[in-house]
């Protein structure tokens, strides 16, 4: 056993005082070693995030009167402002944020690690927005031999996969990449959507003889949907490729820079297939702006006077939470029957009109598990183009435990210790529950979950 030095000795005393609220001891020992103020103990943990962790104001407000500095971040990247706003100590974070000693970085909510690119955010085309009412430029882009094409049937992407991979959707998998020549016909006819989502730049070597003939050396990237199989009217198309139905599980084994393009793909081309017709009036529509309006035909329709959000692709903002227990070393999962055998998730609901998110998390919860929710804290969002969601994350406090299920939102939901949850990832034993995929944000709500529970 290894023996701890008699500052190691005080630090931890310091520590324990400071996590257990006890002021007078605080105040008695910093007045004797000021250098306490400061020390940091397990995972980095100080004095001033053990108070903020627990509640205890007083000691807070103790410590920064003595100097205690606020910046330090913990192995989970915390500091004592995210512990306390993470944990709903709003008093003591409002104390940490305003403190004059306080930063922009602590005054920012952020219970989370930095910015996270999901599976399906990745921005791999610049979307050049500036360009879809220009409509001879578009023109031109759809007739050059550089364009790439991405054809969907029925929504169900064209992809390419080795013999063996394709049945099982391997993990090889990627979106066929057609040229003019292959969709030539396909563009003549009416009942082909095509949609602009963007340009990628070409090797300098290219771009600079292109622009000598007057071309702007980009290439652009549309995605074309016909409801009609288009495999007869499609020419020099890989042998092994193939429509992806139905599209999941398969679309989570494409690259990122695949996914992500196919987010807004199959997003926006989702949202033709389902407003062919005016939803102000009924009339008929046409794609404008690069596929990114549909125009009423009807002279006098409302939506032609005026932004109205019937004439732009629609996102739907959906909240997924996972819900700690006021313990904090449980957290609540769900399943529904669609889910393979033994699958448990975090729960999921779409917020309603004139809703925040925060009131999101916890109309949704206590509807599908009876569980009450105080504090939520934003985590990180992420595109699904099944059709046209963004999944808001977020993780929640509960401030009640007892699980009432209503069966037409979900089958089951229970509480689960953090140790189920570890063994869950790495798969020790007979796991008690299967995890989402690693694709999904629920892995990644309940993984970072697992990071910040490690240190409190």
């Amino acid at each position: 056993m290894v023996s701890m030095t008699p500052k190691g000795e005080m630090v931890e005393r310091f520590l324990d005082f400071a996590a257990r609220g006890d002021v007078d001891q605080i105040s008695i020992m910093i007045s004797h070693s000021n250098f306490l103020v400061n020390e940091c103990g397990q995972n980095g943990w100080t004095a001033l995030m053990f108070a903020s962790r627990n509640g205890h104001f007083e000691v807070v407000k103790a410590l920064l009167s003595k100097g205690c500095d606020k910046s330090p971040v913990n192995k989970s990247g915390q500091t004592a402002y995210d512990v306390a706003k993470f944990w709903g100590h709003k008093h003591i974070a409002n104390l940490l944020a305003n403190d004059e000693a306080g930063s922009l970085e602590r005054v920012l909510p952020n219970a989370g690690p930095e910015e996270q690119e999901s599976y399906f955010s990745r921005e791999f085309l610049h979307r050049m927005s500036e360009k879809r009412t220009d409509s001879q430029w578009l023109a031109a882009k759809q007739s050059s031999p550089e364009t790439v094409f991405l054809l969907f049937f029925n929504l169900n992407p064209l992809v390419t996969a080795p013999a063996d991979e394709a049945a099982s959707g391997g993990s090889d998998m990627k979106l066929c990449r057609l040229r003019l020549p292959s969709v030539e016909e396909l563009l003549r006819r009416g009942d082909t959507m095509v949609v602009f989502l963007g340009v990628e730049k070409l090797p300098e070597s290219h771009s600079s003889s292109a622009q000598k003939d007057g071309d702007d050396g980009l290439t652009a990237w549309f995605a074309l949907n016909t409801e009609q199989n288009p495999m007869d009217h499609l020419r020099s198309v890989d042998a092994q490729s193939f429509f992806l139905k139905p599209p999941m599980p398969g679309l989570l084994t494409l690259c990122e820079n695949d996914a992500g393009v196919l987010a807004q793909a199959r997003a926006v081309l989702a949202w033709h297939s389902r407003y062919s017709f005016c939803p102000t009036c009924g009339s008929a529509t046409r794609a404008d702006e690069g596929g990114h309006k549909r125009t009423c035909l009807q002279a006098d329709c409302k939506s032609l006077q005026g932004i109205h959000n019937t004439c732009y692709p629609r996102v739907d903002p959906v909240v997924i939470m996972l819900v700690i227990h006021p313990d904090g070393n449980q957290c609540l999962l769900g399943r529904k029957k669609i889910f393979p055998p033994g699958m448990f998730s975090c729960l999921a609901g779409f917020i309603e009109p004139g809703e925040t998110v925060e009131d999101g998390v916890r109309r949704e919860v206590q509807e599908e598990s009876g569980v009450r929710v105080g504090p939520v804290q934003y985590i990180a969002c992420q595109p699904w183009p099944m059709p046209s969601s963004l999944m808001i994350g977020c993780h929640a406090v509960a401030v009640s435990t007892d699980i009432t299920v209503d069966e037409h939102e979900i089958e089951e939901a229970r509480w689960f210790t953090r140790q189920q949850v570890i063994d869950a990832f790495v798969k020790r034993g007979r796991p008690p529950f299967v995890l989402p995929p690693r694709q999904a944000i629920a892995h990644y709500l309940i993984k970072h979950w697992i990071g910040i529970n490690a240190n409190l």
